[in-house]
């Protein structure tokens, strides 16, 4: 059987650059390093347990998911798990209190109800969960509002059987401009966690871990007082979106998606055979527009897809693709590209080396 290059394999294919990769995680650790904190790096971006245990050997102190599936397909290499999703139903219950019991679980909720769920069925399971209640610093997406609902909810988890409270996590999305231009809003982070600190503490429920972060705003971490781990999830790649913003350069950017062209008929744009179904349907943050950038020729836009065509746009350019020819796209979002691949292909120095299930994919066997 021949042996898998970039010259044969069947496209779209999704390729990792090991290099990189490597080069990424040594970045964030050194930088955790330097800050005091500690890194629990989020592996929805990749889905891939042979990756998250090369983040543990790399210096992270335990893994985040956001599925119970990936917290079935993560315990097989790593013992601390960390939800960051509030664990409602029973069905999604059942499967997290199934996991080994060597694996230490933690979870994110900020609801009592969420709380009462998790606390019967842990008791039911004969094991101990660690609670961190998740704030709203201006995600409006999930997380308490106010101090005082931290404090009532934090009490709460004392109350009850089978939960601990461990303390508190947040998630900074809202903060997507370039990373030169975060001081305000990071400065806002870092001003309202620190009044959830203070009241949580003066009601002596000081939090022992303080858990937040995003790959947009990794490189300025240490600016939010009292944050104690990271949780960075798309650096071990890098997209166009996190180079957009300064988080990476393009030289950093590990993940692309190899692709044929397949059509020239149109005059000013070549047709790939990439599209929502390999790179996703996500807009950016370049501005350039599009859906993602050739990784050789980043000037070289994804202007539009359909389900199997991707658009290229050369209306700028004098260079011109043949039928037949492969480009490697760098997507926007490589968090929702991955997911749509059933493996990825890991390179190193433009040599095809083997290949990973994206094992976290899906929900998995109920």
């Amino acid at each position: 059987m021949e042996r898998p290059s970039l010259e044969n394999l069947e496209t779209p294919a999704a390729l990792v650059e090991l290099d990189r990769v490597e080069a990424n995680l040594r970045r964030v650790d050194d930088y955790a390093r330097q800050h005091g904190l500690r890194w629990r790096p989020h592996t929805k971006t990749h889905k891939v347990p042979e990756l998250a245990a090369l983040q543990l050997r790399a210096g992270a102190s335990g893994i985040t998911v956001a599925t119970p599936h990936e917290a079935e397909v993560m315990a097989t290499v790593a013992s601390d798990v960390f939800l960051a999703y509030p664990p409602v139903g029973a069905a999604r219950l059942e499967r997290l209190l199934r996991l080994p019991p060597r694996v230490s679980l933690s979870v994110a909720l900020d609801s009592r109800e969420a709380l009462e769920g998790l606390s019967a069925a842990a008791l039911k399971a004969g094991r101990r969960v660690g609670v961190l209640v998740e704030l709203d610093l201006g995600m409006r997406r999930v997380g308490v509002q106010l101090p005082s609902d931290a404090i009532a909810l934090a009490r709460a988890i004392g109350m009850m059987e089978a939960v601990e409270y461990r303390g508190i996590t947040f998630y900074p999305g809202h903060v997507r401009s370039p990373v030169g231009q975060q001081g305000s809003a990071v400065s806002e982070l870092s001003s309202r966690l620190a009044e959830f600190i203070e009241h949580l503490s003066g009601a002596g429920l000081q939090p022992q871990v303080v858990s937040g972060g995003s790959t947009p705003t990794l490189w300025r971490s240490h600016e939010v007082a009292g944050l104690t781990e990271i949780r960075p999830g798309i650096n071990i790649f890098n997209d166009r979106n996190t180079a957009a913003v300064g988080a990476c350069t393009w030289d950093e950017c590990a993940y692309s998606v190899l692709s044929t062209v397949v059509s020239t008929a149109v005059p000013g744009q070549a047709v790939i055979d990439a599209g929502a179904k390999a790179l996703a349907k996500e807009e950016g943050l370049a501005p350039g527009g599009g859906y993602g950038a050739l990784l050789e020729r980043p000037d070289i836009v994804v202007r539009s897809l359909s389900e199997e065509h991707g658009l290229l746009d050369l209306s700028s350019t004098e260079w011109r693709p043949r039928v037949g020819d492969r480009v490697r796209v760098v997507p926007n979002h490589v968090c929702a590209s991955v997911n749509l691949h059933e493996r990825l292909w890991s390179m190193r120095d433009g040599t095809v080396q083997g290949t990973w299930a994206v094992a976290g994919r899906g929900w998995g066997a109920p």
